[in-house]
Order: C-alpha cells, then sequence, then structure tokens
C-alpha cells in the first residue's frame, strides 16, 4: 500500500490548494476505491492494501475488537471509517477502538472526536507516512494510545501520551511478546498471533 501526497492542480484532483484542504472538500472526491485522509489540511491518498495488510487489521479485530465489544468495553472500528479529530479532518486508522463511556463520539456515520486507541499497520509504501505524518497528527490530537504494527520484522510498536501531550518512546514487542493495551484490559495476543495463518505474506 504506498502513500502519496495528492497535489491538487492535478487534472485528476480538483479542490483547493494543499494545506487548506477539509472534510467538505474530501466530500467531493470519487467514491474510487482509494482511501482518502486530510491530515493539517493536505490531502493524502492511499491505494489499496494488500490481502496480508487486511489479514492483519482482521486478526487486531479478532484478538482485540471482538472480544473488548462481546465484554461490553467500548466499541472496535476499521477502515474505511471516517475520523474527525483535531488536526484529521477525515483521518482512517486501519483500526481503532472507543470505549463505552466515550460513546458519544461516534455520530452521524463517523467518529467526531479522539479514539481511546489507534493501530496502524505499515506497509513498504506506507511507513514513511503513518510513522511522519500520521502518528504525530495522532499525538497532537490526543489520541492516549497507537500501535504501529511492523510486519516486516514481526513487530509491535505501542505509543503512549506522556504528560507533555507527546508520545513516549515506545515499548516494542516481537515473536512471542504479549500484546496489551491500557484500554482493553483482561485481553492479550502475542505478536505471532497477529500473522499466523495467512495465506499470503506478500505487500
Amino acid at each position: 500500500m504506498t502513500a502519496l501526497i495528492v497535489p491538487t492542480d492535478a487534472p485528476v484532483i480538483a479542490g483547493p490548494p494543499q494545506g487548506r484542504w477539509t472534510f467538505a472538500d474530501c466530500q467531493t472526491l470519487p467514491d474510487d476505491g482509494r482511501r482518502y485522509e486530510i491530515i493539517d489540511g493536505v490531502l493524502y491518498m492511499t491505494t489499496t492494501p494488500s490481502t496480508f495488510h487486511q489479514w492483519i487489521v482482521m486478526r487486531v479485530m479478532e484478538r482485540f475488537g471482538l472480544p473488548a465489544v462481546n465484554q461490553g468495553l467500548g466499541y472496535a472500528f476499521t477502515a474505511p471509517v471516517g475520523v474527525l479529530m483535531p488536526g484529521c479532518d477525515p483521518g482512517q486508522p486501519d483500526f481503532l477502538f472507543v470505549r463505552r463511556g466515550n460513546a458519544a463520539i461516534i455520530r452521524n456515520g463517523r467518529i467526531h472526536g479522539v479514539p481511546d486507541l489507534i493501530v496502524e499497520v505499515l506497509s513498504p509504501g506506507n511507513a514513511a507516512y503513518d510513522e511522519q505524518v500520521k502518528l504525530p497528527a495522532y499525538a497532537l490530537a490526543g489520541v492516549p494510545e497507537c500501535a504501529l504494527i511492523r510486519p516486516m520484522i514481526r513487530a509491535v510498536s505501542v505509543y503512549r501520551l506522556d504528560r507533555s501531550g507527546r508520545y513516549a518512546a515506545p515499548g516494542e514487542a516481537s515473536s512471542s511478546d504479549v500484546l496489551t493495551f491500557d484500554c482493553l484490559p483482561g485481553l492479550a495476543a502475542t505478536v505471532n498471533d497477529l500473522f499466523e495463518g495467512a495465506p499470503d505474506t506478500t505487500f
């Protein structure tokens, strides 16, 4: 999955100059199967993800999302789902979780506020975008926990906000290490669980 900055003066994308895009502008874009995001007013586009990418997102939902929903802890969603929060208008995380006490932000077909957990699955073509653009935006928006899954090395980095409102140095997990999240008490999976059984591991 490759992340691209889409020049708004290109013939195929009509809209305002980069840095001035809004959610209303995003609503005018074609429904062409691509994932469009606006971060700090800049329009980004990602191409269709690989089956391995989607497999990992499914495993995150199986190991964390569905158990959390079934236990009444909150609500889990996977992309495409629009998240409207400061600096992201909209963002499209691969996976997100909203605690039950924060459920008021789920309305009018979107997430209007800050999820309690966001998970992104990195691919060779989008790693820089997720790490250098989306991760800092999530910190500025106040997302308490964010995990970056790194399938290329079978590892996960878990970021948590510190008192300054920035992400502290991440907790790192790999192979048989157990992965947990503060907002999902009692739920855990090994890192290997996220990749196990995939019929194709290419991107």
